[in-house]
């Protein structure tokens, strides 16, 4: 049986509790002197999850400039953690144990941070388990699978302390942070409008059906707070997205995250006044999706201000000449941003500038990662050190940011727009509120 929240809360002390690379940990180089050198500036790392975007962290544990050991790479799934130790043998410092279960890592009083890339009902429970055993947080995005979970992880950092960034990786881009710092100041007027968008071609998936566990899968620790079920196939490795609420967010908590957070950047907003959704299954009646995977969200906010997400996961046409990315709107210009940089056009619609990156973060390719993320991670690492002071994306303004795809998929799921306290983003709806919170496997509800 898995281990559950009450048995861990109960046992947290040390234990190193885990079993080598059966033949793969030899080639990680020992701690040497290497360790011994700025011994207090190290720090032990983690890897939760061991899916698609686990790789995207490979060249930021590899850099010696982030001074790092990984100590466990830990997955439920055995074929995923056993390939993340094949991929890493002798290219990262620490001499990493491989895990099925979190609770060893989080046992381990030697590690300092996690890397929480696991599905989305485990990221807000992963990541405040974590912080109460002692460790910092790099959580990916979506940082909540309901409202009342980024309530609680602000609540749970303030009073933990710990350093919880969330993956919003365009955050830490060089390009972004200067147009967005030139907004602010007035390059292109008053701001009043972003809109954000995506298109992808994702294809038809599974009809959901009953079937065994397959090989090497922990099922039960793999659901962990959620619910327990019997297994389905095609459940586990992604297509949990599209399966309903249980686990996932729909595309609006996998992707919408990153562009509605660059938009209410650049606006400087909070909660919205309103909320109004258009949203449909649209393509492949009959297959295994059961969420939308078209929508079109309008976000309405104090000062006339205002955002749109244009969302389309399964049709592949580029509205706006990218497949992602945000159109900010001033008085006097306009701004269009994404992973590639930036072009900047007067009010008559005339380039003034661009500048494009030299870097490779990917845009919809499952997984991604690149310089951005390589950026984002080193910045998490400095501020748990000291050496800076500022995250680029704190916890704090991630749920925020993360609201909003929440209000979106609500508003779609109770069927019709609702007005939102502007001061503690709290739904002014009922049959909205219902959905806040979610229930939670018997012994892994929240405790603060």
């Amino acid at each position: 049986m898995a281990t559950n929240r009450r048995d861990f809360m109960r046992n947290l002390t040390f234990s190193a509790v885990g079993v080598g690379f059966a033949g793969v940990a030899q080639g990680f180089t020992a701690k040497s002197y290497n360790r011994i050198m700025g011994a207090n500036d190290r720090l032990n790392v983690a890897l939760m999850g061991c899916g698609r975007r686990v790789s995207a962290y490979y060249d930021a544990l590899k850099n010696k400039n982030n001074n790092v050991d990984l100590a466990y790479i830990c997955d439920v799934m055995k074929k995923q953690r056993e390939k993340v130790g094949k991929d890493l043998s002798g290219k990262v410092e620490g001499n990493a144990k491989l895990v099925a279960d979190i609770h060893d890592v989080w046992n381990d009083k030697s590690v300092d941070a996690i890397f929480n890339a696991t599905p989305d009902h485990w990221h807000a429970p992963g990541t405040w388990m974590a912080m109460q055993a002692g460790k910092h947080v790099y959580i990916e995005k979506p940082c909540s699978h309901n409202p009342r979970e980024g309530e609680l992880l602000v609540a749970f950092q303030q009073k933990y302390g710990k350093v919880i960034q969330m993956g919003n990786q365009q955050r830490s881009a060089k390009e972004s942070q200067e147009i967005i710092a030139e907004i602010h100041k007035g390059v292109i007027g008053d701001v009043y409008k972003a809109l954000a968008f995506y298109s992808n071609s994702r294809g038809a998936v599974p009809i959901e059906k009953k079937a065994p566990v397959p090989d090497g899968l922990d099922w039960d620790l793999w659901q962990g707070p959620a619910p327990h079920r019997e297994y389905t196939d095609n459940t586990w490795d992604y297509n949990w997205h599209w399966y309903g609420w249980h686990w996932g967010t729909a595309e609006t908590g996998n992707n919408a995250t990153h562009e509605l957070d660059v938009a209410r950047w650049a606006l400087q907003t909070t909660y919205p006044e309103k909320v109004e959704v258009e949203a449909a299954k649209r393509h492949f009646a009959n297959d295994g999706w059961v969420m939308y995977d078209t929508m079109d969200a309008t976000f309405r906010f104090p000062g006339n201000k205002i955002i749109q997400w244009d969302g389309k996961s399964r049709s592949g046409y580029n509205t706006y000449g990218s497949d992602r990315g945000t159109v900010i709107y001033g008085s006097e210009g306009t701004v269009f941003v994404n992973r590639n940089g930036y072009t900047l056009f007067d009010r008559m619609g005339k380039k003034v500038r661009d500048s494009k990156s030299t870097g490779n973060e990917a845009g919809t390719a499952l997984g991604g990662g690149g310089d951005m993320t390589d950026a984002h991670v080193a910045n998490f690492f400095n501020v748990i050190r000291g050496k800076e002071t500022k995250l680029n994306s704190p916890i704090e303004e991630g749920a925020i940011s993360q609201m909003m795809c929440h209000y979106a998929n609500i508003s779609y799921r109770i069927g019709k727009s609702f007005q939102v306290n502007t001061q503690n983003g709290h739904i002014l709806d009922k049959d909205g509120m219902k959905l806040w919170d979610r229930q939670y496997e018997k012994g892994w509800e929240p405790k603060l």
